[in-house]
């Protein structure tokens, strides 16, 4: 019997947290760049009841992202994606960052918006570090969102030499995620489905640790207490939201994005983790 098919991309805390929470009776298919990663979260996943497939993928290649594709619909209709992927700015240098998080994310949406079926819904992960850099012109934003997949890393504001660090890569990435959200849910509408970003602000995942442990690890630490909710989030907190994005009650829900980060983000604008005027 063949079953609606889950792809899930990345096998890190969030990615995990969101399939345990959504993915009973489906079929995962479970792609990271270290398969070892992926068959311990798949081991663990069957162990507690899911029926999860490893995979090893990479989010930086089109033919890797196309193989994992071939793999889902071996299983069935390819209804769902989550796509937890990526790299952090103390884990990679600007290139990469840019390679994985923007033009990969890029491609895996429009590779599955492809052959997502007719219901089908994904969420992708992106993060608060899009909505605290300096607001991009809109034929910027525009070129984020539109640009050919194949031609995004050519554009003249994401090469390396305008980039201050990988922080700031990181941060267009995550803008890049949260626009190409916005394109690509009109194409995944004319196939009847749905395509949603979640934006986590410090979620304690092994990622996140490397962050704290990283050159901005006091910057990290300030910033979740000195936010409303004075705490870091969790996993499971953002399986919450990806549950109603995912299900039918979100159903009249698509191309947006769910900033979800304690209110980090309103204490950087409006409280007391405001920058210090120059």
């Amino acid at each position: 019997m063949k079953k609606d098919v889950m792809l899930v991309t990345g096998a890190g805390q969030i990615s995990m947290a969101i399939a345990r929470r959504t993915g009973f009776g489906k079929k995962i298919v479970l792609g990271d760049k270290k398969i070892e990663n992926a068959k311990t979260i798949a081991s663990i996943m069957t162990a507690a009841g899911y029926d999860v497939e490893p995979f090893e993928m990479d989010l930086a290649s089109r033919d890797s992202i196309k193989a994992i594709i071939t793999k889902a619909l071996e299983y069935g209709e390819l209804k769902y994606l989550v796509n937890g992927a990526g790299v952090s700015p103390s884990q990679a240098p600007i290139e990469a960052v840019l390679k994985v998080d923007l033009y990969g994310t890029a491609v895996l949406l429009e590779e599955v918006g492809k052959v997502i079926a007719k219901g089908g819904a994904g969420v992708t992960i992106s993060s608060q570090s899009g909505w605290r850099m300096p607001q991009l012109t809109p034929e910027q934003d525009r070129a984020l969102a539109t640009t050919p997949t194949e031609e995004l890393l050519g554009l003249d504001f994401l090469q390396p030499e305008n980039i201050r660090d990988t922080l700031h890569a990181y941060q267009l990435a995550k803008r890049a995620n949260e626009k190409r959200v916005m394109y690509e849910c009109v194409r995944w509408g004319e196939r009847g489905a749905r395509i949603n970003d979640i934006a986590p602000g410090i979620i304690v995942t092994p990622l996140a640790i490397d962050e704290f442990n990283g050159p901005r690890g006091d910057f990290y630490r300030n910033m979740f207490a000195k936010c409303p909710a004075g705490r870091p989030g969790t996993a499971d907190e953002m399986a919450n939201i990806a549950e109603l994005l995912l299900s039918d009650a979100g159903a009249f829900v698509t191309g947006s994005t769910f900033l979800a980060d304690g209110g980090a983000t309103a204490s950087y604008f409006y409280g007391p983790l405001q920058p210090e005027k120059q």
